[in-house]
This record gives C-alpha cells, structure tokens and sequence, in this order.
C-alpha cells in the first residue's frame, strides 16, 4: 500500500502528485482496471496476440 508523508509547509496538491506517481510505478490502477471487468483466458491470448503484432 503506497504511503505519502507530508512535509511541513507541503501543499496537499503536491503529496497528491506523488501519491498518484506512487500508483502508477506499482501498477495498482492497470491491475485495477484489468480486474474490473472478467476476461475469459482466451480473451487475454487473443488480445496479448494483437498487442504482440
């Protein structure tokens, strides 16, 4: 779970902007996304062989 500590003096816009970079490098909004809706595993072969081309 990503953790941001505010600084004295900090504006909550920018632990904002490094809560969100926090989420991004550890993939929790792609996995997020992924898991919102089921993909049967054919699904996933067929679109990793789109992606692939």
């Amino acid at each position: 779970m990503p953790k941001v500590e505010i600084k004295e003096g900090e504006s909550f816009e920018a632990a904002m902007r490094k809560f969100k970079r926090q989420i991004e490098q550890e993939g929790i909004l792609r996995e997020l996304r992924d898991r919102k809706h089921y993909q049967k595993p054919s699904e996933k072969r067929r679109k990793k062989m789109r992606e692939r081309r």
